[in-house]
């Protein structure tokens, strides 16, 4: 066996070695979810006997969702994670995209100082923030049990990242000329921004749209703290209520779960194929 044939099966093993790794991977990564669907759609009974068999001794059952969706008021507790999600990460999206501009644009000394401090911020744990957040939200403004409160914190606490992203993107994949080409053309800086900046930045948007989304969505810490009426719980709150004192029906919190998981694996499924395309493909010719 000469040199190239030792090298090109030596490629090979690596490879079936990474691909059996990454199926590993994968099966370890998604076996949680699995488990949720298997056991969804069997009872009680079925589920604590024996959780790993595909279908339980009192056969195949549906009866979990209808009785989860009323238990837990799905509709409103749905309504109110929709309201609360697309608002706050609309409002990161459009405020983050402007600081990012701004601060790449232009080298004044304040944008630095505020982007360092955004940047510091990133590293302060939420729990730090807790006390007094609900102290001067909650005992001294009374601002607390409202969707824009919690909307505004959600936008607030997200706002670093999401600014740290669109600063790399605007800085590494936009070339200042499509600017210049635009103040020529006549564009002022607020038309520059939103007619060619903002449209190139879509595989930022989609993702900070998906990573923030989903921390929205399936927050549990934050909402607790803001929200104590009933009629504006988010739906991990009202996953509590299958938790009994004594006891707990796990098919009705398979079934919660599961209504909880596909609004934001439709979205990734919607947004993921902007993730991988260019910035500026064919933005800038010659």
């Amino acid at each position: 066996m000469n040199d190239s044939e030792r090298a090109l099966r030596n490629k090979r093993i690596s490879h079936a070695i990474m691909l059996v790794i990454l199926i590993l991977l994968f099966l370890l990564f998604i076996a949680p979810f699995l488990l949720v669907v298997i056991n969804v759609f069997k009872t009680k009974a079925d589920i604590t006997s024996n959780p790993l068999a595909l279908i339980g001794k009192h056969g195949f059952t549906i009866k979990n969702f209808p009785e989860a969706m009323r238990k837990m008021d799905f509709w409103k507790v749905f309504l109110n994670s929709l309201i609360i999600t697309v608002c706050s990460t609309i409002l990161t999206i459009l405020f983050s995209a402007m600081a990012g501009f701004v601060i790449v644009r232009n080298k004044w000394a304040a944008c630095t100082l505020l982007f360092s401090a955004m940047i510091a911020s990133m590293v302060i744990p939420f729990q730090v923030l807790m006390v007094p957040l609900v102290s001067v939200y909650g005992g001294i403004l009374g601002v607390l049990n409202h969707r824009l409160t919690l909307i505004l914190l959600h936008t607030g606490f997200s706002v670093s990242m999401a600014t740290f992203m669109f600063h790399g993107a605007i800085h590494t994949n936009i070339p200042i000329e499509l600017e210049e080409a635009a103040f020529i053309d006549g564009c002022t800086r607020w038309e520059t921004f939103w007619k060619i900046v903002f449209p190139l930045l879509r595989p930022t948007i989609a993702t900070v749209a998906i990573i923030d989304a989903m921390a929205f969505w399936n927050d549990y810490l934050l909402p607790s703290l803001v929200l104590q009426k009933k009629e504006l719980y988010t739906i991990p709150i009202a996953t509590q209520s299958f938790y009994g004192t004594y006891s707990t029906d796990i098919g009705l919190v398979m079934a919660a779960l599961l209504l909880a998981m596909l609004p934001i694996l439709i979205l990734y499924l919607f947004l993921q194929r902007y993730i991988v395309k260019g910035v500026t493909s064919g933005a800038v010719k010659g």
